[in-house]
């Protein structure tokens, strides 16, 4: 089997058995491509030895890739000039080809995985960063004012901080998306509106996820004096967020408007699209919630994800009591 058919033939099993985004696709993808430009450029016979007599090149055939080319990328990429990748970058393009391998043995076109032995490089454990509550109010107020961008980027904002959702799902929102709950308070006899948002995570798998009060009003407030005035300078779109021209707003778009936030703010920590879902989850810990609560808010399927954001609590526990117990130091 030809490495290209192979690899197009992998890419469109994994879009129809495991559901992939088109984001998480092309990530693949472009991993695929730089193992094989690398793969391409080996000679015939390397470490594999045997593995490689006779016969087609690796570079064009499948059924040739050993561990020793696995491994060897692996070298690779950790040491290319002029610009090595970090651990969690190398890890994260061999688990695309270490995947797309396992694939190939089980369709018969190796006789064994030649990945299932290679090992990434071990990341340094790095924790979120999050900033204080106090600086999330600064960089939310920094967007302030009527204008419809302004009134979309305060929306925006809000939504991110007050669902935790990543900026591609923020972005994917439609407005049917966002909804009230209707219920009643029977001891206190009062309607109990809420709204959340249902949000659609990796491999589709959706969540709904409250929307707080300041968020409720600043989306509120998009839909009725911004948003109409967007959809109509394009064809019509379900969009939640809309960019000037009237189409879907951009994960690119979406990045300018954090950044301009932050230097609104005049915030010293580096603010990306992340550090809203890291502050969404470590201040839910530091106010109380369970770790379970938190994970399915931010959509993990494994708890073990969420229990990171346990640590940098920690970190500012043990922080605030040395600092203020009278005998926590000598």
């Amino acid at each position: 089997m030809p490495l290209d058919r192979a690899t197009e033939t992998y890419l469109r099993h994994v879009a129809i058995e495991r559901g992939l985004s088109e984001h998480t696709l092309s990530a693949y993808r472009r991993d695929l491509a730089t193992f094989a430009e690398w793969i391409a450029t080996q000679p015939e016979v390397s470490s594999a030895g045997a593995d490689r007599a006779g016969g087609a090149s690796v570079a064009t055939d499948v059924g040739r890739l050993a561990r020793a080319d696995l491994a060897g990328f692996v070298t690779h990429l950790a040491t290319r000039e002029p610009a090595p990748l970090a651990p969690r970058s190398v890890a994260r393009m061999l688990s695309s080809v270490r995947s797309f391998s396992a694939f190939a043995a089980g369709e018969g076109w190796l006789p064994l995985d030649p990945g299932a032995s290679v090992r990434p490089p071990k990341a340094p454990m790095r924790l979120p960063k999050a900033i204080s509550v106090h600086d999330m109010e600064r960089l939310l107020g920094a967007v302030d004012g009527d204008d419809p961008v302004q009134l979309r980027d305060r929306a925006l904002l809000e939504l991110l901080y007050a669902t935790g959702a990543r900026i591609s799902e923020a972005v994917g929102l439609s407005v049917d998306d966002v909804t009230t709950l209707s219920g009643v308070d029977e001891a206190a006899d009062a309607d109990t509106d809420v709204s959340v948002v249902r949000v659609t995570g990796k491999g589709n798998k959706q969540r709904i996820v409250p929307l707080g009060s300041y968020a409720r009003a600043a989306v509120e407030a998009y839909l009725v004096r911004a948003r109409p005035l967007f959809a109509t300078r394009g064809s019509s779109t379900p969009a939640l967020f809309l960019g000037a021209r009237g189409a879907r707003l951009s994960r690119q778009s979406a990045w300018l408007v954090i950044q301009a936030a932050a230097a609104g703010a005049d915030l010293a920590e580096h603010v990306s699209p992340h550090t809203f879902r890291h502050s969404f989850a470590t201040h839910l810990l530091e106010g109380g919630a369970d770790v379970r609560v938190v994970q399915e808010l931010l959509g993990h399927a494994s708890v073990a994800t969420t229990q990171i954001y346990t640590m940098v609590t920690a970190d500012m526990l043990r922080d605030v009591y040395q600092t203020a117990h009278p005998r926590a130091r000598r």
